[in-house]
């Protein structure tokens, strides 16, 4: 009877959350990490992460490229300018929190980038894009709202090379525990730009969130934020090139 209620527990908390499961890079089709299953026999531009759950600690390395972040054993080629779309657990539940994706140059081969440091750029966001922060529509929300699937342009000049795409939602929908949900895919950028984003661009993570942010410590449902119509996503801005 243990094993029995410790097996429906894990399924409810798989059901309850999830990730980036496909992308869809230039009309292809590129599969995911499938969790809770062995990497061995996985083809996948996207590095293994081991469970549907969040990370709840800023502070955690899993946060770069989710828990456990072990290496791709595929590459997507993708040219600057281009769209990528990103599939997620298909109905996402979350719908209040912020979507931010990032990247991050690899400088070399990506198999042993390990993505610490102020190495990462958003390329997009989208935070509180309407109404309040308790019932206005959110980045997450747009995501779901598009068939949970959310788009990202490369910046059009991004410098050629190997890069990380690192596709986040922040859900605040719980008061003061944010939950993180990181996936990194591996892509090299083809074309003649040569743009490189600014160290104002940069970020570490680990390291652009915390739990003293006032945007990251939130009661969205608190006397303090009723009516509140503003949010502002923690980390630089976009580099759009």
């Amino acid at each position: 009877m243990k094993n029995l209620l410790t097996l429906v527990a894990s399924a409810s908390t798989a059901l309850a959350h999830g990730g980036v499961l496909t992308y869809n890079i230039g009309g292809k089709i590129y599969n995911g990490f499938v969790p809770y299953n062995t990497p061995t026999g996985q083809n996948t531009i996207q590095r293994e992460w081991d469970s549907y759950n969040p990370i709840q600690d800023p502070t955690s390395s899993g946060m770069t490229c989710n828990l456990n972040g072990a290496v791709a054993n595929e590459i997507a080629t993708v040219a600057a300018g281009s769209k990528i779309v990103s599939y997620w657990t298909n109905p996402w539940p979350h719908t209040i929190g912020p979507m931010v994706t990032w990247m991050a140059n690899c400088n070399g081969d990506c198999a042993s980038f390990t993505g610490t440091g102020k190495v990462w750029f958003k390329i997009d966001q989208a935070g509180l894009i309407s109404g309040t922060l308790a019932t206005g529509l959110w980045g997450s929300g747009e995501m779901v709202n598009n068939n949970s699937t959310w788009t990202s342009t490369i910046p059009a000049n991004l410098k050629a090379g190997n890069y990380l795409l690192r596709t986040e939602t922040m859900a605040i929908h719980t008061s003061n525990a944010p939950q993180w949900y990181p996936e990194c895919a591996t892509l090299t950028v083809t074309g003649s730009g040569t743009g490189v984003p600014a160290s104002s661009y940069l970020a570490a993570i680990p390291g652009v969130y915390s739990m003293s942010d006032p945007e990251v410590n939130i009661d969205i449902y608190s006397n303090a934020n009723a009516g509140v119509t503003t949010y502002t996503i923690p980390g630089p801005p976009v580099y759009t090139g």
